[in-house]
């Protein structure tokens, strides 16, 4: 056993005596399908604290010819899988975490000699009697090693893309990495299944394909692996159950990020922190500085500003994801700074609709303080320090007050087109910001004869607050829109609150750029 040739199971055994340990070894069944075939280099992407590392020990423990691993999987799904015998400990592992590298050094050449002489060495150590020479490089060594053994290596490679984060802008340091990269892995009969993990997909560089045949997984599109991206519903649900947390609070903190062949998916970190404190919070920014968002978030690309606050009002944004280079600094517009975002974790992505997100109530915290530490965002802070009164005007029914709250809340014309009944809702969703801690906001909602602008329905927490059903009118006036609420029998949709609902209509007037607010109590009849 070696620190990077066939490393041990160490690290697994770790994870499966953790308090919570979610089975993700269905992942092995994948790479064995593809081990030893044209599709035997993997390459997952994820954000921080979604698994990736806890994934690449349980492979490497799995593959390593050192271990008798037997005992610590035949537990797991995997053992019902056809090909779980046949894998099992039957190969040499090599296994990095290229970040450790990365630490030690000073230069990208500096790192790639560090890491050429290690796993030389123990490849010397491990083949004796095959005659190596480290100064050939590490592809001879490993050609060495299989000519005369007929072995096949598995290469892990956990975090493999920091040197992209790192040297973001040194191009010739990175183009040096892949060209090693390449050397090292492309077309060699020794490599069984070479698997990488990290935040980034596969850097883009034209004509320069140095990874291309590698099979990429990402937040984008991961595919078959799609649950094993994080936690599925199905396994917080049960993770909830055990310890007595309730599951639809759970949802509204972590839910969003959701893949067609997985369902949703939950991002296992705040999960498991929620779980073990029995508390639901912001768990991003114990890993994740909020400056990483913001330094993305005030880049000057035309129509980003305008996308951000639709997103934080709870719209969606259509986006091209085509032109992204697959790194942090080489952004051409506004669809590459929401595409980067998408993979570390800020956006949700819908694959089908090709739209962009915020996915769920800890993320949009994290643009909540994004924004409001800085001025140049002044609209979200406005209503932000006042989202809280104006709920609580609301539920008091002070109509003169909440539109008093609505109108300093309200959104300049240099920064987001407030001129119909659209743009007034993005101003109301996020003035009514404090709101998402009691309710969950429904935008055209389907209720009686039509669709209510927005509709605030209560959580099992706080099911003694009132449901509100909220229309909206342009250049009308208050008096309409309670009227539509009332003629269109907005709340048959909202039956079970009939005891308890509020009924709001505002009108905003362009002539003199007020809001009017009308609040009524809803009379069940």
């Amino acid at each position: 056993m070696g620190i990077y040739l066939n490393p041990g199971a160490g690290k697994f055994l770790e994870a499966l005596n953790s308090e919570i340990y979610v089975d993700k070894s269905g992942l092995i069944a994948y790479t064995n399908k593809v081990l030893g075939t044209k599709q035997k280099y993997v390459c997952v992407s994820r954000p921080r604290r979604f698994g990736k590392s806890m994934a690449a020990d349980m492979l490497s423990a799995y593959y390593d010819r050192s271990n008798d691993s037997e005992k610590l999987f035949n537990a797991l799904n995997i053992s019902r899988d056809a090909s779980y015998e046949d894998y099992l400990n039957k190969y040499d592992v090599v296994k990095i975490n290229m970040q450790s590298f990365l630490s030690q050094s000073h230069s990208i050449s500096e790192l790639l000699e560090f890491l050429k002489e290690d796993i030389s060495e123990e490849l010397v150590n491990e083949y004796c009697d095959v005659k190596i020479n480290s100064r050939r490089g590490l592809s001879n060594a490993f050609d060495k090693v299989y000519i005369e053994t007929q072995r096949k290596f598995i290469i892990i490679i956990d975090e493999w893309d920091c040197i992209f984060r790192e040297y973001r802008d040194d191009n010739k340091a990175q183009e040096q990495y892949l060209d090693f990269m390449r050397d090292w892995m492309k077309d060699k009969d020794y490599i069984g299944l070479a698997y990488m993990t990290g935040i980034l997909p596969i850097k883009k560089y034209g004509t320069h394909s140095a990874l291309n045949m590698f099979s990429e997984f990402s937040m984008e599109d991961p595919g078959p692996l799609s649950e094993y991206v994080g936690f599925t519903e199905i396994e917080v649900r049960k993770l909830c159950n055990k310890y007595s947390l309730e599951f639809d609070e759970c949802k509204a903190w972590y839910n969003g990020y959701y893949f067609p062949e997985s369902g949703p998916v939950y991002n296992p970190n705040s999960i498991v922190r929620a779980m073990l404190s029995h508390r639901f919070s912001d768990y991003w920014n114990q890993t994740e500085n909020y400056e990483a968002l913001r330094i993305y978030i005030d880049m000057n690309f035309d129509g980003l500003r305008d996308a951000i606050l639709r997103m934080m009002a709870g719209d969606r944004q259509v986006i091209n994801t085509g032109s992204f280079q697959n790194d942090m600094t080489s952004f051409a517009n506004a669809d590459d700074v929401m595409t980067l975002l998408i993979h570390l974790g800020y956006l949700g992505y819908d694959f089908d609709t090709k739209e962009v997100f915020i996915p769920n109530r800890e993320i949009m915290q994290e643009f909540i303080t994004a924004t409001t530490a800085k001025n140049s965002w002044d609209e979200i802070i406005k209503s932000v320090k006042n989202s809280q009164k104006l709920i609580e005007a609301t539920w008091l029914g002070d109509a003169e007050k909440v539109a008093s709250y609505i109108e300093n809340a309200h959104l300049e014309t240099s920064h987001l087109q407030y001129n119909d009944e659209n743009s007034l809702s993005y101003t109301i969703s996020l003035a009514y910001y404090a709101a998402r801690q009691y309710y969950t906001l429904v935008r055209e909602i389907p209720t009686g004869k039509g669709f209510a602008d927005l509709a605030f329905i209560p959580r099992k927490k706080y099911a003694d607050k009132p449901a509100m059903i909220v229309e909206l009118k342009w250049n009308k006036d208050a008096e309409t829109a309670i009227t539509q609420i009332k003629d269109k029998r907005y709340p048959l949709g909202l039956t079970e609150y009939k005891d308890n609902m509020l009924l709001v209509g505002i009108n905003y007037n362009r002539e003199t750029r007020k809001h009017v607010c009308i609040i009524e109590e809803y009379k069940y009849r």
